[in-house]
């Protein structure tokens, strides 16, 4: 395999902490304020403000069944999606330090680590959670988000052309391949992956967001733009566009200096 550009590059080095949208089995990272998060994934707050209703009674049922590793499963999956990482990480390594073989809690755990920033201990963990004999599709491509999120990216891509043999064709994980393509500057290739993936599901707004993003930094603005505005209302649609603009903006001062 020939090498690409290290991530070590200028434009890696600002697309590096915008990368958190890595799909982690199906559930991608807050972060684009960052990549997606300024072109629409929902703001931390709002998704608070929708989740604590549920957050109440998961709460109660943790607190009275906290070695049940189902209800363990639904209050960790809260507490991350409402934000409350930290907090995430904590309620699942107890878990798991309760119940060490458990597949589907180590799956939760690599993957509230990696929504904190713990990339390395989320990676190990995920090796865990499944087996060569009996490989999770959903656990590969967390783990080579993973890797991406370290700088490994032509590891990380071995991560996804094996959860690729397994589930083809499958949108996110062609998503998170283009990311990593993406990384190593590596653009045109980039550009193909997201095309297929929007091709397989082209109502996923973080695969359309994902895809703008790789063509506005390949320069093709105004399809860059018309993919971001797609069936969206004018007033969302104008503030996507505005985000957009002004990352490629940022990346592009960045590349100047």
């Amino acid at each position: 395999m020939s090498k690409r550009p290290s991530p070590a590059s200028p434009s890696a080095k600002f697309l590096l902490p915008a990368l958190m949208v890595l799909v982690l089995a199906g559930c991608q990272t807050n972060g684009i304020e960052d990549v997606t998060g300024a072109l629409g994934v929902r703001s931390e707050a709002s998704v608070k403000a929708d989740a604590k209703p549920d957050m109440d009674t998961l709460r109660e049922r943790y607190r009275a069944k906290p070695g049940d590793p189902g209800v363990v499963l639904a209050y960790g999956k809260a507490l991350r999606e409402s934000g409350q990482r930290a907090q995430a990480v904590a309620v699942m390594e107890q878990a798991v330090l309760g119940h060490p073989s458990n597949k589907a809690l180590l799956a939760g755990y690599g993957r509230a680590l990696a929504d904190n920033g713990n990339f390395q201990q989320a990676f190990d963990v995920l090796g865990r959670a499944h087996t060569p004999e009996d490989p999770d599709s959903r656990i590969l491509s967390a783990q080579g988000a993973a890797l991406d999120q370290l700088g490994r990216n032509e590891e990380a891509q071995q991560y996804y052309a094996t959860a690729l043999k397994i589930v083809p064709d499958e949108p996110q994980v062609l998503s998170n391949l283009g990311l990593s393509y993406m990384l190593q500057n590596n653009l045109p290739r980039a550009e193909e992956t997201m095309r297929r993936a929007h091709e397989r599901n082209p109502a996923d707004s973080r695969v359309r967001a994902n895809l703008a993003l790789v063509l506005g930094l390949e320069g093709k603005q105004a399809e860059a733009e018309a993919i971001v505005k797609a069936d969206l209302p004018p007033d969302q649609a104008a503030a996507k566009v505005t985000a957009l603009r002004q990352l490629l903006a940022k990346k592009q001062q960045r590349a100047d200096k």
